[in-house]
């Protein structure tokens, strides 16, 4: 029986070669063999053109239009009126005095998460790959550990911490059971922006520990040995040694954070749906409400507000990568 399976999945293999063989064979023959690349590329590419690149077109078209309707054919041409309309403010820093005080809350809001999150995302990532990069007992399951977040959904992520923090939760049955008040975790402001930055944190910090301890890794022993050989303190052998060659590392992390912290906006939904009130309100979450949630179906207005939001992304990440440049 195992003979037989055998040659019938030869023979299959055999075949699915031959027509394959076939197939690419005349290809290469039409083509020529220095252009077979762009065959293997282009189906990439097309998926690329079509669900990346098209709408991004797309959506900056939709940024110069205005009503309600769908189709571009459908819609009147209004220059740059809805990003007046979005820049139309007393003060910049009263979002009430915005005639889309929602946006702006969503700025602040946004700005907020990124600057906080930004900076300990990197701090824990960069402590946990030190610490995994050490000879410690159970190294490898530590590592597996960290790294077991990322694979799950953020979706899951959040309603997971949503069922350990509501107000009937894991977290305050415990506190009730010893005794204790309850915390208003989900409704009170503070507590609000402080979980959804240390939830994203858990969820994503594996991602970036492996980065900079991919980074760690690359540095050659040698140079540590011959720092303590100098009497070179710990702390020394980091500021002088650890941190200028894992600078390229860390600007990966730093941009690739910020990219993500900027764009927020699953884990956020599914933990508070930008709530208390606009507390946890971002920028994404805006455009997915004005844009997809409300009723009035303000296209223009949110096509405006993404063009804004990946404008902002490449300024900063242009800032970055100059900055780096500056220092090497």
């Amino acid at each position: 029986m195992t003979t037989t399976s055998s040659r019938i999945l030869s023979r299959i293999y055999e075949i699915l070669v031959n027509i394959l063989d076939f197939v690419f064979g005349g290809l290469q023959r039409l083509v020529g063999a220095n252009n077979m690349a762009y065959v293997f590329v282009l189906p990439n590419l097309l998926i690329f053109g079509i669900f990346i690149l098209l709408p991004v077109i797309l959506n900056f078209f939709y940024a110069f239009t205005g009503g309600t309707e769908f189709f571009l054919s459908e819609r009147p041409y209004v220059g740059g009126q809805n990003f007046n309309q979005l820049f139309d403010c007393e003060s910049f820093l009263e979002p009430n005095s915005c005639r889309e005080d929602l946006f702006w809350r969503a700025v602040f809001n946004t700005a907020g998460y990124v600057f906080f999150q930004v900076i300990i995302m990197v701090g824990v990532s960069l402590l946990t790959a030190i610490i995994l990069n050490r000879k410690i007992v159970a190294r490898g399951f530590f590592r597996s550990v960290f790294f077991y977040p990322v694979l799950l959904s953020p979706i899951v992520v959040a309603l997971i911490w949503k069922w350990i923090l509501q107000e009937n939760g894991l977290f305050n049955g415990i506190l009730d059971g010893m005794g204790y008040d309850k915390i208003q975790f989900l409704t009170n402001v503070t507590w609000a922006r402080f979980w959804v930055i240390m939830i994203s944190v858990w969820a994503y910090m594996g991602f970036y520990t492996l980065i900079l301890l991919a980074g760690l890794q690359a540095i050659p022993s040698s140079l540590y040995e011959a720092a303590q050989i100098d009497g070179a303190s710990p702390w020394d052998q980091f500021r002088r040694i650890t941190m200028p060659l894992l600078r390229p590392t860390m600007l990966v992390v730093v941009i690739l954070s910020l990219i993500r912290a900027v764009q927020v906006f699953d884990i956020i939904f599914a933990f508070t749906r930008g709530g208390p009130g606009t507390a946890t309100l971002t920028i994404v979450q805006y455009i997915y409400e004005i844009g997809f949630a409300s009723p009035a179906r303000r296209f223009g207005i949110a096509s405006s507000a993404s063009i804004l939001m990946a404008g902002v992304l490449v300024i900063a990440t242009l800032m970055q990568l100059y900055l780096n440049r500056e220092e090497d």
